[in-house]
């Protein structure tokens, strides 16, 4: 599989690609590499972490993930979705610019879990672009005029037509079902959009809180049990997002 030029450089600027480099340089300088080895050390390390997550994204995880259908552009779910994206951008700022290995290790650890997070809701605003399109194929308001109709005429018709009328509304009374069950899907899915996106928003300003605490005390303590509950809200906004998406799933299909 061909590896995307504009994907590697996204990569090579990825703070922790660069932050991976960084220390790969300095424990180079540590063991006594020679001075001129030393950037090349970390420059090697900073190439093929970009490159390994660019042939991931690319190749590894298309086959692993479902595919996300397309987000409408301009869409209430394409909002979101950019709100969550930002909000993991902020979060791998976050662990590049972190002082303290201890500290720095438990909240990049965290950072699968945010892709993951972040994944799902890509998937899930696909759906809900999808049902918005079939949405737009329905016109209630016309289905409710026809019904009134058709239930009118029914008042007034001969035995022989009673039938066909009959099966008329029906059509339309399914029509109308298939509607609200579309609808009833949608906004259950741009909620849980919506609480996703926030999650992910409290999740970067907890962890500039824990870093700030951290930093400012000598109690290590405090922050690692703050850590834990963050890490455990995180798991339980991921796998409640994954119940949601196989739910949607069930309803509008893959």
């Amino acid at each position: 599989m061909e590896l995307p030029l504009s994907r590697f450089t996204e990569e090579l600027r990825d703070p922790w690609a660069l932050l991976m480099g960084a220390t790969a340089a300095g424990a180079a300088w540590a063991v006594g590499v020679p001075p001129a080895g030393v950037p090349v050390a970390g420059i090697a390390v900073w190439l093929i972490k970009a490159f390994a997550s660019a042939w991931q994204s690319t190749g590894g995880e298309s086959r692993t993930e479902p595919q996300a259908p397309p987000v409408t552009k301009g869409s209430a779910e394409e909002a979101w979705l950019r709100r969550a994206e930002r909000a993991a951008a902020s979060f791998a700022d976050l662990t590049a610019s972190m002082r303290g290995q201890l500290l720095l290790d438990r909240i990049a650890a965290m950072r699968p879990q945010v892709d993951d997070t972040v994944g799902t809701l890509r998937r899930l605003a696909g759906h809900a672009s999808v049902t918005g399109s079939a949405l737009a194929r329905f016109d209630p308001r016309f289905l409710e005029q026809e019904r009134v109709r058709l239930a009118q005429a029914r008042q007034t018709a001969r035995q022989e037509v009673v039938g066909e009328l009959d099966r008329s509304i029906a059509a339309l009374d399914a029509q109308r079902e298939v509607y609200d069950r579309l609808s009833d899907t949608r906004e259950r899915v741009l909620a849980r959009l919506q609480s996703g996106a926030i999650s992910l928003e409290g999740l970067v300003a907890r962890a500039v809180e824990i870093s700030a605490m951290t930093a400012a005390s000598d109690d290590a303590g405090g922050g690692a049990r703050a850590l834990d509950e963050l890490t455990s809200e995180l798991e339980l906004t991921r796998q409640s997002l994954h119940e949601v998406e196989k739910a949607t799933r069930d309803d509008v299909g893959p």
